[in-house]
């Protein structure tokens, strides 16, 4: 890749300073374990809009639906466009829900629906899952940046982790959120500024250019085929239907964003506001990697070099085509990408730790001490998050980390189906919920045991933990999270059956929302 000029390395270097910045400024505004963790509930709608915006697009969304777009089609879109569909039918409900029952985590609604262990099932899973998924964001920002800045990876995971730490550890969450907002339209105009390079700059454009996406059908949500076993557009649709409940309505970094605005309406609009911008943007960045498809068949100069991976061809364009100060600020963007989702992550993770644990541990700890511990555990998470990315880089991204993804998924699937449990049956009890958490385990190692192969010999032949034959999982893994929340939902119900158990606070479930919205004369 061709190198950068100094205004480009500066626009880079002066991002994550304004992040250590941004930290600094709101850090005399913390005083309590509440500000820090909930912005002092007054923050402005629109704000908190852009900010779930920008913790949703992270730089996986940056690479990653170039990439696929570019060698394939956009399937990758189908689990997004779920999500408006099922936000615009549980937000009017689980917003005061939360507001009105649980004090900063998510987690305490379980606790109230089905008893502590139901807690830390739930609260347990968050941590394994966000710990992997910050790390894999920094390791997919560094890999990328590494090449395009002339840097270190290792360096470049320091540097940036540090930054994200000091942001979430200074300002809170509203740190967080104020400087989401200017990463997030950082995002938006650096996408559009790609997009409208893409379309007029070959020959004959921009008729040539939709002439290519549309020969070689690059705008394309299928296979359309109704088959499991494939990623086709039935799986994706309804994968995303279960990772929209799961995430908007049990993910910590969604509900402490519900505590932060003044009032449930106020909540509300921040959450359409927020999908209403994300949405977009997906789609946006699907159309840069068709249009990358497009622009590299149209004889640019420089070529797109052989054997280039589809994740590596839109940063082989940010530095090749775009001109000085372009460069820079794209970049720029990228890093905001993955500072605004680990940043939020640290923070909702150091909330779960102090709410769900520390208290319970210390229930005579004072607030101050309760403060002082969440800036420890930002500290712990951010060194776990960078040793993770750092062995990431180390491993080129296999091995170790892989299995923690494994036994993730062992170990913490069905949260979907435990939330829509406690909302929609006032009969579930936490006796039956234990049998179904028993059942959805067992069923999830039993797929990924007989479904994820590994090369154990290193003679490129690839074999199945456990392999039972015809016997093993059959369908494509994108359905494994499906039905361990379908395993985990009908199990638990019909255990429930054979538990007496005293009756349920039906505040807690849909059924009292609607009583309270349409009382009988």
């Amino acid at each position: 890749m061709q190198g950068l000029h100094w205004v480009d390395y500066a626009i880079v270097s002066g991002s994550i300073v304004l992040t250590v910045f941004v930290g600094l400024y709101f850090a005399r505004r913390q005083k309590s374990s509440d500000k820090f963790f909930s912005g002092g509930r007054n923050l402005p709608s629109w704000a908190i809009g852009f900010s779930i915006m920008a913790t949703l697009i992270s730089s996986v969304t940056f690479l990653a639906y170039p990439g696929a777009a570019f060698a394939g089609s956009w399937i990758l879109l189908v689990q997004g466009l779920m999500v408006p569909l099922v936000l615009l039918a549980l937000i009017w409900f689980i917003v005061p829900l939360f507001r009105r029952v649980i004090g900063i985590s998510a987690y305490e609604y379980f606790e109230k629906r089905f008893g502590f262990f139901a807690r830390i099932y739930s609260s347990v899973a968050f941590a394994f899952s966000h710990f992997t998924k910050m790390g894999s964001v920094l390791y997919l920002v560094a890999i990328a940046l590494a090449p395009m800045l002339g840097v270190n990876i290792y360096m470049l995971i320091a540097v940036i982790g540090a930054a994200i730490v000091l942001l979430t550890l200074l300002g809170g969450l509203e740190g967080v959120v104020w400087m989401d907002v200017i990463q997030g339209n950082m995002l938006i105009l650096g996408g559009i500024v790609c997009a409208i390079v893409l379309v007029l700059m070959p020959d004959g454009a921009p008729a040539s250019v939709f002439q290519v996406i549309s020969d070689n059908h690059k705008v394309s949500l299928g296979p359309y085929d109704w088959d499991f076993t494939k990623l086709t557009f039935v799986v994706m649709a309804i994968n995303g239907l279960f990772y929209a409940v799961q995430k908007y309505g049990t993910d910590q970094t969604m509900v402490q964003r519900y505590l932060a605005a003044k009032t449930d309406k106020a909540a509300v609009r921040a959450s359409l506001l927020g999908i209403s911008l994300t949405v977009p943007l997906w789609v946006l960045f699907m159309f840069i990697g068709a249009a990358l498809f497009a622009f590299y068949q149209l004889a640019p100069t420089p070529p797109l070099p052989a054997g280039t991976p589809a994740d590596g061809v839109f940063p082989f364009f940010i530095t090749t085509q775009l001109p000085v100060g372009f460069k820079g600020f794209i970049i720029a963007a990228l890093v905001a990408a993955a500072i605004s989702t680990i940043d939020a992550d640290i923070n909702c993770l150091s909330a779960v730790v102090v709410e769900d644990y520390y208290k319970r541990l210390k229930p005579a700890s004072t607030e101050r001490q309760r403060f002082r511990f969440a800036k420890v555990v930002i500290i712990i998470a951010g060194a776990a998050v960078l040793a993770i990315a750092a062995l990431y880089a180390h491993m080129g991204g296999e091995g170790v980390l892989g299995l923690v993804f494994e036994l993730y998924a062992i170990f913490s699937a069905g949260i979907a189906g435990m939330f829509l449990l406690g909302l929609l049956s006032r009969r579930a009890n936490k006796q039956g919920l234990y049998v179904g958490i028993g059942a959805c385990v067992l069923f999830t190692a039993y797929a990924m045991l007989t479904s994820s192969k590994f090369d154990f010999d290193g003679d490129g032949v690839k074999t199945a933990l456990c392999d039972l034959g015809r016997y093993n999982f059959p369908h494509h893994k994108y359905m494994l999270g499906v039905y361990s929340h379908v395993v985990l939902f009908a199990v638990a119900w019909v255990a429930s059956h054979f538990f007496k158990a005293p009756p349920v606070d039906e505040g807690l479930t849909l059924y009292g929302f609607l009583k309270k919205k349409n009382p009988k004369p």
